[in-house]
């Protein structure tokens, strides 16, 4: 794909590739350098209702395909996203300011997530319910038919493929709606799917949250929607769903996580997780960073001085470069709200250690930089410490009793993930049990092992994906009875 500014990219709908009804683009923006490198359909309700039409009509087709049929085509998909990884990354990393680093196992996901549900489909199953000598009794699984898909800007191929998987598998149709910022991988995804699904089985409609998204949730015809992204536009998905009727609505949203240090710990393995865990190999830009570091006092010192001197040798620069360890904030209002966080910690009282401010040099003169950034003693009532920001500030809390620490990491209204790091099993388990939380790790971070479900409690979401759950969410159970005589005489 060619990167400038006279690219413009179409989306798919009905298995074609076309552009906006209204006619109108968006420009896409290489954050590290805000150079325009495409334009997007600015796709608006009256293509959503095109798309969610054409997935009306394809799904009964593409349900009875079977599963086997199903799966072939996925696994199909997956191909062709490996065969062209190098130009899917390329392309990725100049829209959405991550590294390359960091996104070659993106590729690799997408194309995984789709090997992973193709494989599944046969625990599609029903349940057979005691019967007597005069009926039968048992359940089968069947699709809702049309389901919508709303992608966040942080794993934008990732997530439109691996997290689409589970509900094509399951044999419904869908619309998905990537980032506005960062769709031109999803345009890469849709010349595959084009040319390997059935018309109407995934369609693409790149927009406006405001526009597209809304429209997804408005939309009669999509009777089950999955989002990732803010608590914010969370919950004005839901309460826009509502006025057009019942539909199920699954919802990945923001984190404020702990990483809990207790002080029998392996503190060195503990200083480079609480690194790993903040994802400023992301720019901080992940739903389950561990942003809140709550570390025992008497460790405390040197916990502050060697997670600052850790974050200050992270390398940015050029995010096509193997050599870079973090690129460039997503977009411009993303980069003003993590400068203007490092104003409000300023003001609340917490201690600046490392980092807040654009890097110096040439190369970061244009685009949306900021160094890693380290904030200690930051106390509970701090807004640093209670709302998400989404990008690389790393707050640093300390604590005297295992009392206060559980109070300090269950005071946010988010519960996505939290890290626990004690060789005492005792201690691990009465935390881990306590923590109102939707995915913990012990004495680890970060990874997300292949099968568990993944989600949070509180603000932080309504079910689980990326296992056998998130496949069985997309359907729905029938219960059929069938008089007998059936029972043995």
């Amino acid at each position: 794909m060619h990167l400038n500014e006279r690219n413009q990219r179409p989306m798919l709908i009905d298995g074609e590739l076309c552009e906006s009804v209204g006619g109108q683009w968006l420009p896409s923006l290489n954050p590290a350098t805000e150079a325009v490198i495409g334009h997007i359909p600015a796709g608006n309700a009256d293509d959503v209702e095109r798309a969610a039409a054409a997935a009306e009509h394809a799904w009964p087709a593409w349900q009875a395909l079977g599963v086997e049929g199903r799966a072939e085509r996925l696994r199909e998909v997956a191909r062709r996203l490996t065969e062209q990884a190098e130009s899917l990354l390329t392309v990725e990393v100049a829209d959405t300011g991550n590294t390359v680093t960091s996104l070659r196992r993106d590729v690799a996901d997408a194309a995984w997530g789709l090997n992973f549900y193709a494989g599944l489909g046969y625990e599609l199953k029903g349940e057979t319910i005691p019967a007597t000598a005069e009926s039968l009794h048992f359940t089968v699984r069947e699709p809702y038919g049309v389901v919508g898909r709303i992608v966040p800007f942080n794993h934008p191929l990732m997530f439109a493929t691996a997290r689409t998987a589970a509900a094509l598998m399951a044999g419904n149709a869908v619309v998905v709606k990537p980032p506005e910022t960062s769709s031109l991988s999803a345009t890469m995804l849709a010349e595959i799917c084009r040319d390997v699904l059935p018309a109407g089985v995934m369609n693409i409609v790149t927009g406006l949250g405001k526009d597209a998204g809304d429209a997804i949730a408005r939309n009669p015809r999509i009777k089950r929607i999955a989002f990732i992204g803010s608590p914010a536009t969370g919950r004005q998905i839901q309460r826009s769903a509502a006025e057009v009727g019942g539909k199920h609505i699954s919802l990945e949203l923001g984190g404020k996580n702990p990483l809990i240090v207790f002080p029998d710990a392996d503190l060195e393995a503990a200083k480079d997780a609480a690194v790993r865990g903040m994802n400023f190999l992301w720019q901080g830009q992940s739903c389950g960073s561990t942003s809140r570091l709550l570390v025992h006092d008497s460790i405390y010192d040197q916990f502050v001085e060697a997670v600052a001197a850790r974050v200050a040798r992270i390398r940015l620069g050029d995010p096509q470069s193997a050599e870079t360890d973090m690129g460039a904030i997503n977009s411009q209002a993303q980069y003003q709200r993590v400068l203007d966080y490092v104003e409000i910690a300023r003001r609340d009282g917490a201690r600046l250690v490392t980092g807040g401010k654009r890097p110096a040099g040439e190369p970061f003169k244009r685009g949306y930089w900021i160094e890693p950034t380290v904030f200690a003693d930051v106390t509970p009532q701090m807004r640093i410490a209670q709302e998400e920001v989404f990008g690389p500030i790393l707050s640093i809390m300390r604590w005297s009793t295992p009392e206060e620490a559980l109070r300090m990491a269950n005071g946010v209204e988010y519960g996505l993930t939290a890290s626990v790091w004690t060789w005492d099993i005792q201690a691990a388990l009465a935390t881990s049990t306590r923590l109102r939380t939707g995915y913990i790790w012990v004495n680890g971070v970060g990874t997300h092992f292949k099968g568990m479900p993944y989600g949070g409690y509180k603000s932080s979401g309504v079910g689980r994906e990326e296992g056998i759950e998130e496949m069985l969410s997309y359907t729905e159970t029938k219960a059929i009875n069938l008089v007998g005589p059936f029972g043995y005489r």
